[in-house]
């Protein structure tokens, strides 16, 4: 099995096992990039158990991330194995309040 199918898998089943996953650069408690930290700082809003992925510590998933999605930015944003977005689109969803019934309806499910 090649490197990149073997990365592919590896997001594959991160995606599956968490319920609300965030790619991004940097850790939870210290992000890298100011979108990585506008998406932390909206997801801390709620009182919810999430889960990162630090593509700076591993650029093989830094790189496939992007292609699984399609989506050329870090971070990206899963919520019950669906892709939602990078940062503009949850500073969006969290302005309409439509991040807030998404993460409802998963955490309910």
């Amino acid at each position: 099995m090649n490197n990149k199918k073997g990365t592919e898998i590896k997001i594959k089943n991160l995606i599956k096992k968490h319920k609300i996953l965030v790619f991004m650069k940097g850790e939870k408690t210290k992000p890298a990039c100011s979108f990585s930290s506008k998406v932390i700082e909206i997801l801390n809003n709620f009182s919810i158990d999430y889960h990162t992925i630090n593509v700076l510590k591993d650029n093989n998933i830094k790189e496939q991330i992007k292609k699984y999605s399609k989506w050329p930015t870090i971070p990206q944003i899963y919520i019950d194995q669906e892709f939602i977005g990078g940062a503009d689109i949850i500073v969006n969803l969290y302005k309409t309040s439509k991040l807030e019934e998404i993460l409802e309806k998963t955490l309910n499910s």
